[in-house]
Parts: C-alpha cells; sequence; structure tokens
C-alpha cells in the first residue's frame, strides 16, 4: 500500500473513532443535562406549589383551584388533579401541552431518556375531599433540544474534519510530487546520470533533502570525472611502461645478446684472440645482470617480497645518496611494520616511491624525513609520514595531480585516508592512516 492510501486510512480511521467518542461524550452529557432539567423544574414546581398552598382550607374546591392552571406552563413537567377513583380534574383554561415541531428519532430519545419518577401530593378541600395532585415529568422537548445541539455538534465535526481532511490531502499530494521528483532523481543516479539537479522546493525539509542529494551528484560527478581522468592516466603510463620495457629489451639485450653471438661465432674459428672475446663476453654478462635486475626492480622489488618493508626501506636509504647526493633521506621505521598484511606493505612502499619521486620532480628540497609507525590507539592503525623543506604549494592547486590521485586511491582501497598540508615555501607532509587487523 502506497504512503497516500496509508495516511488517508489512518485519517479515516481516526475521524471514525472521533465521531464514535464524540458521540458518546454527547449522549452521556445529553442524558445528564435532561434529567437535571427535569430534577431542576421538579424542584421548582413543588417550591411553588409548597409556597401556594401554605393554608390548605383556605381554597375553594372548584375556584381556588384554578391557580394550578399556572403550572401547566412550566416547563418539561405534567401537572394534573385526580379524585380519588381516578378521575381528572380539569383546570379553567387548561390547554393540551405543546410538542416540539420536529420529533427526535426515536432511537436518541429511548438512549438519553431516563426513568424519572411522579411526585404526588395530596390535598384536601374545605368541604373534606381529598384530592391528588400528581406532578410527572414530559422532557421531550428538552430532548429535542439537546438532539439539536447534537446534531450542530456533529455538524460542525464532520464539516471540520472534511477540511482537516482536506487540508492533509492537499499537503499529501504536494509532498508526495515532491518525492517523486526526489525518487526520480535518486534512480538517475542508480543508472548513473549526475548531471541533473533538484529543483528548490518550498518545503523546508524537502529543500534540504535536495541540496543534499544536488551535492551528492556534484561530488559523484566530480569523483566520476576523476576516475575517468585517472583511468586513462593509468592506462598511458602502463602504455609507457611497456613501451619503455620494450625498448630496454630491445636496446640493451637485443644489443648484447648480438654482440654475444659474434664473438662466439669469432672465437669458432682458428686462432681466435680467445682471451679477450671472453673478457668481452663476461663484460656483457654483467651488463645484462644489472639491467635486468634494474628492471625487476622497476616491476617489483623482491626484497620487499623476500624481507619485508623494513629491509626494502633500508636499502633504498643505503642506495639513496649514490643516486640522489643533493637530497638527504631519513627513514624511520618500526619493527612491527613487517607483521602486517602484504597487501597493505606494497601499496604503502608504493605511495613512499611516489612521494619520493615528488619530491625530487617539483619540491627542490634539501632534506626528506620518512616515518612509519604502528598505533594502538584509539584504534590499530599504520601511521606514514611522508615530509620534505621543499618549496611546497597550495593543496587546493595540487590536489588534481594524478601522483596524488594515485596514492589516495592506494590508501582508500585499503580503508584508510590520505591528506596533503602544505603552504608554498614551506614544503609538503602527507600524512595517511591505514587500520590495521
Amino acid at each position: 500500500m502506497s504512503l497516500g492510501y496509508q495516511i488517508i486510512f489512518r485519517i479515516l480511521i481516526s475521524f471514525v473513532c472521533i465521531l464514535v467518542l464524540g458521540g458518546a461524550i454527547v449522549i452521556w452529557q445529553a442524558r445528564q443535562a435532561v434529567e437535571d432539567e427535569v430534577d431542576s423544574s421538579v424542584r421548582l414546581a413543588l417550591q411553588l406549589i409548597t409556597i401556594g398552598l401554605a393554608d390548605e382550607s383556605a381554597f375553594n374546591t372548584v375556584a381556588d383551584l384554578s391557580r394550578f392552571g399556572a403550572l401547566q406552563q412550566t416547563r418539561h413537567l405534567s401537572i394534573r388533579l385526580q379524585k380519588p377513583d381516578g378521575q381528572r380534574i380539569h383546570f379553567p383554561g387548561e390547554s393540551r401541552p405543546d410538542y416540539p415541531d420536529k420529533m427526535p428519532p426515536a432511537w436518541f430519545i429511548r438512549i438519553v431518556k431516563g426513568d424519572y419518577p411522579q411526585v404526588e401530593h395530596e390535598l384536601k378541600t374545605r368541604d373534606g375531599q381529598l384530592l391528588t395532585l400528581i406532578i410527572k415529568p414530559q422532557p421531550l422537548d428538552e430532548i429535542s433540544e439537546v438532539w439539536d445541539e447534537s446534531v450542530s455538534f456533529f455538524a460542525a465535526i464532520t464539516l471540520l474534519t472534511m477540511l482537516t481532511f482536506l487540508a492533509v490531502n492537499l499537503v499529501l499530494n504536494k509532498s508526495l510530487k515532491s518525492i517523486r521528483v526526489i525518487v526520480d532523481a535518486l534512480q538517475g543516479i542508480e543508472h548513473g546520470c549526475y548531471r541533473q539537479s533538484l529543483p528548490k522546493f518550498s518545503t523546508l525539509e524537502f529543500d534540504s533533502i535536495a541540496k543534499a542529494v544536488n551535492h551528492l551528484m556534484q561530488e559523484l560527478d566530480k569523483t566520476q570525472q576523476e576516475n575517468r581522468a585517472l583511468t586513462r592516466h593509468s592506462l598511458a603510463i602502463q602504455e609507457e611502461e611497456r613501451h619503455k620495457l620494450s625498448q630496454e629489451l630491445h636496446d640493451e639485450l637485443g644489443q648484447s645478446l648480438t654482440a654475444i653471438k659474434v664473438m662466439a661465432v669469432t672465437a669458432g674459428r682458428q686462432n681466435p684472440e680467445t682471451g679477450k672475446i671472453t673478457a668481452a663476453i663476461t663484460g656483457i654478462c654483467d651488463h645484462l645482470m644489472a639491467v635486468v635486475r634494474s628492471m625487476m626492480q622497476q616491476l617489483h622489488p623482491l626484497l620487499l617480497t623476500d624481507l619485508g618493508l623494513q629491509a626494502a626501506l633500508e636499502e633504498m636509504r643505503n642506495h639513496w645518496p649514490e643516486r640522489h647526493p643533493q637530497t638527504r633521506l631519513s627513514i624511520h621505521c618500526c619493527d612491527g611494520v613487517d607483521e602486517l598484511d602484504k597487501r597493505i606493505t606494497i601499496q604503502v612502499f608504493r605511495v613512499i616511491q611516489e612521494c619520493l619521486t615528488n619530491v625530487l620532480r617539483h619540491a627542490d628540497a634539501g632534506r626528506v624525513d620518512i616515518v612509519l609507525e604502528r598505533l594502538d590507539r584509539p584504534l590499530p592503525i599504520l601511521l606514514l609520514q611522508v615530509s620534505d623543506d621543499g618549496r611546497g604549494c597550495d593543496p587546493a592547486a595540487c590536489a588534481g595531480g594524478f601522483g596524488l590521485r594515485g596514492m589516495k586511491e592506494r590508501i582508500k582501497s585499503l580503508g584508510g585516508v590520505l591528506t596533503v598540508d602544505s603552504r608554498p615555501g614551506a614544503g609538503m607532509t602527507v600524512t595517511a592512516r591505514v587500520p590495521t587487523p
């Protein structure tokens, strides 16, 4: 069941409950009102009779009885005189009681009307005749008034409920329309459409959701563009590395093998200069071994796999002065890094390599410090900091570089976070925090 039907159904249930509860309260109050009104009328009539009959021997049988005709006007009462034989005595000018023009429904009369006892008062005339004054409640006109009030009350409740239902329905339709627009946008995000944007809504909550979704789409579109650019860059680097590897194999191995072949053919002839040829072949083999070792180091450092990250970093520090004497390298690595998963160590090592490459290419630094530690509080993490004293840069300006993007993606693939702190002329510090099991 949709949200709209659920809300409408609940409103209808609430309306029925309100009507049932309101009806019960109205009927109870109507019954109490009729009972109080009838009791008040009976008491008033008894007081008037008591005052009028203070001297019972002072009224004549026929003439003085006419005073009871005035009591016939008392509301909700039927007053009559009756002889001992049950014959009713009619008052002079007596008229039939007035009944409401529009009678309430019979079921309402049965519910509201109570059991009201009649009141009898014995009278004795001057000539000794006994009469009975009977006061009987007649609450029909009061019940009619209560019925009219109840109908007005229910009409007001019905009208108010209908207006409330109409207002809720209008607000609900507007809200559902806004929800449909937001759902369509989310479905577009599901299919990779990040360029659309939600309009501004008049409702504050929906407008906040729209702003959040628009920001999400902008970030997703930005991330998608960055990923595509990073993918293109990675493919270009891959092709470049393949071309470089092919070129080195052609230039170094191809030429060296050709020279060895020529020397071998020469050695097969009579009276060859065997010593010179042997020395030349040995030199070429040494050169080939150095080339192969360099290529293997570029593809994957075997020392990292065999001895661990700490040994690979120590070898990097030992050979650093020979390759880059203008920059001093300092490495502080704790002993626990060799216990990390191989997946973490290779990615961290590549990040360090990329940081050093950026320092050599762009920083013009005189010193590079690398700190690699394992922290246990508040959560176990591997902390990597690479800082230099180079020229620095604006982090917003260098954030679009493929080197930083690649490092962030590597750390992100491990569930960590990489941050860059730099200012022009104040060097740069790259910090990576990687959770460890």
